[in-house]
């Protein structure tokens, strides 16, 4: 059921409001005509009137039993931030030129995650079309968004949303989102946005208000959890698979990454992230063209992406988090909090084999057993990476692995990423390795909030035993501070590795063993003693051979060759790359022993 303020043509708008626990509901028209218009209630909660003489940019509250005005939890737009009136908004109204669009496979995915208020000095979406051109060039194949739902202030991560309908007014609203969407499409590039179906923000969240959107029955890092199986549920369930809807439907958005899956709690016997699958799946045959769901979790458990005839919920992808720790902890050497389940070469092998490290075997850092198999799924269903906006942003200086690793690191972790056979992600200014902190910010309104802010990153760091002052995630320089630097893009080493990046990429499209990612036609193998890990594809036509060494002394690989002529096709070490230069063969014809520089990779062909 569509909810909100649903504009139908012609100056007439019909209003929805799910509010099962009021007697009375008043929709109060506030601009450009003030009124208040009785709404009426049916038999499952919901509150409906059609009026007229409402025009597109009409703002508006409802007026809960006599002595409560609140905006509408549905809100498409809060120009006014998160305690101000809601809009109407006119989705027709929009001139899409998208209209031969047809997606992005999921298997040819390259994302480029980005922080709208961060990408660029003005913070815009519209800030963002004339930079698309350079990330084409670098291969990117699909932006995604962190999330863009209004959420209080100018300047936030994007998690503390309280309206999942409305898009951040400093943004640019509706219209500068639909700009995007539209101009990446042009252009042949897919739209993926960040949204957050586990939690509310605790500024400007006014649902508790019309309907019990939460229940005691769980607990999440942020407060009590979303309702999706408690009394009541079932119009919070439609509140959220609507939500989904219409970000397919009325901004063409590509794909949904799904924030922290793992804190959506559901006993019932249709779990809401299988409803949202089921829902998606309709609307994509329904439109002609695939919308996917990518979540992100901690779970490590495979009935996420399983279809649901293998008792799954048919989610199409998630994010492996093992896979980034596997690689951290060798790049970095990092054996702290939950790195400390990690730190072989062994277990890059296996998220390279099998996607999951752990597929229930024992945590040291949980203290019990974690994770299913996952090695009979495509690889195209994960999603990797060596850096995202949590794993840098949750440090409390926000530092990068430009700030903690060696150039040579630098192209090894690329390396390890890109030509793996999942769907490779990086996070903004990764590619020409930005020095530019990502820090923790926020700009509430609310002094207990923000000083509770503060002191909670204080009080997190300190159980780390972090060393210095936590910034403050107030103060608009923590923010400023945050903001890329694109002229890097084309200075010394940042241009050597932005390069090197494109190489990759190339790569992966070009060499069908690499861009065919086939669990069954590989070798994957570890050698803990000199820090190595190697991984050998084939298809019927091709083959690759890369090895990695995340030695910081040279370490010697035993080539065991049965004919084939194998062709150097790269090289971290090459002067080209401002490595010390190479001394590999440019060909192999024999079995024989290589030796790699420190923190290199080489790959080869047939």
């Amino acid at each position: 059921m569509k909810i909100g303020a649903n504009y139908l043509g012609g100056d007439r708008c019909e209003f929805v409001v799910w509010s099962p626990i009021r007697e009375t509901v008043n929709l109060q028209i506030e601009t450009p005509s003030p009124r208040l218009v009785p709404m009426t209630k049916d038999s499952e909660g919901y509150w409906r009137v059609t009026v007229s003489d409402v025009s597109p940019g009409t703002r508006y509250r409802y007026q809960l039993d006599p002595d409560t005005i609140r905006p509408d939890p549905a809100s498409q737009y809060q120009p006014e931030d998160v305690h101000g009136p809601s809009q109407v908004v006119n989705h027709d109204a929009f001139n899409w030129q998208d209209g031969n669009w047809s997606g992005v496979p999921l298997a040819d995915l390259i994302i480029y995650e980005l922080h709208v208020g961060t990408f660029t000095p003005e913070g815009t979406f519209e800030a963002i079309i004339p930079r698309l051109g350079e990330l084409l060039d670098l291969g990117i194949t699909a932006i995604e968004l962190m999330p863009v739902s209004q959420f209080p202030g100018s300047r936030n991560w994007g998690y503390d949303g309280v309206y999942p309908y409305a898009v951040q007014t400093s943004y640019g609203g509706p219209e500068g989102l639909k700009a995007l969407v539209n101009a990446c499409h042009q252009q042949g590039m897919a739209v993926v946005l960040d949204v957050v179906y586990n939690h509310f923000g605790p500024e400007g969240n006014y649902t508790r208000d019309f309907g019990p959107y939460f229940t005691s029955k769980y607990q999440t890092p942020w407060g009590s959890a979303i309702n999706y199986d408690d009394a009541g549920s079932p119009g919070v369930r439609n509140f959220v698979v609507e939500n989904v809807l219409y970000w397919f439907r009325d901004y063409h958005i590509d794909a949904l990454r799904l924030d922290a899956i793992h804190a959506i709690y559901d006993l019932g016997a249709k779990h809401i992230l299988e409803e949202m699958a089921d829902e998606v799946a309709a609307l994509s045959e329904a439109q002609g063209r695939q919308f996917y769901l990518i979540a992100e979790s901690d779970l490590n458990d495979v009935r996420i992406i399983n279809p649901k005839n293998l008792g799954g919920y048919g989610i199409d992808a998630q994010w492996s988090d093992d896979f980034h720790h596997a690689l951290r902890t060798l790049i970095t050497g990092d054996l702290t909090g939950y790195y400390k389940d990690f730190g072989k070469g062994a277990d890059l092998a296996k998220a390279l084999s099998e996607s999951f490290v752990y597929s229930w075997d024992y945590s040291p850092n949980r203290d019990r057993y974690h994770g299913s198999y996952a090695g009979d799924r495509p690889p195209s269903q994960f999603v990797v990476c060596c850096q995202n906006h949590d794993q840098i942003g949750n440090r409390m200086l926000g530092e990068r692995l430009s700030q903690l690793a060696s150039l040579s690191a630098l192209k090894l972790a690329a390396a390890t990423v890109l030509l793996s056979p999942y769907i490779p992600m990086l996070f903004m200014g990764e590619e020409y390795g930005e020095t530019a902190p990502f820090m923790y910010f926020i700009s509430h309104s609310d002094p207990d909030l923000i000083e509770a802010v503060r002191q909670g990153r204080k009080s997190e760091f300190e159980e780390f035993h972090a060393v210095g002052e936590t910034p403050d995630a107030q103060s608009i320089e923590t923010f400023k501070q945050s903001i890329l630097d694109w002229e890097k893009r084309s200075q010394g080493h940042h241009q050597t590795l932005l390069g090197f990046y494109k190489q990759l990429i190339s790569l992966r499209h070009e060499i069908p063993a690499i861009k065919k990612g086939d669990r069954q036609n590989q070798k994957i193998t570890s050698d803990e003693s000199q820090k190595l890990v190697s991984y050998h594809r084939w298809t019927d036509n091709s083959q690759i051979l890369c090895i990695l060494n995340f030695n910081k002394q040279p370490a010697t690989y035993h080539f065991q060759n049965s004919g084939q002529t194998w062709r150097k096709k790269l090289d971290s070490s090459d002067s080209i790359w401002m490595g010390p230069g190479s001394h590999l063969p440019d060909t192999i014809n024999n079995s024989q022993e290589i030796t790699l520089n420190p923190e290199s990779c080489i790959l080869y062909n047939c």
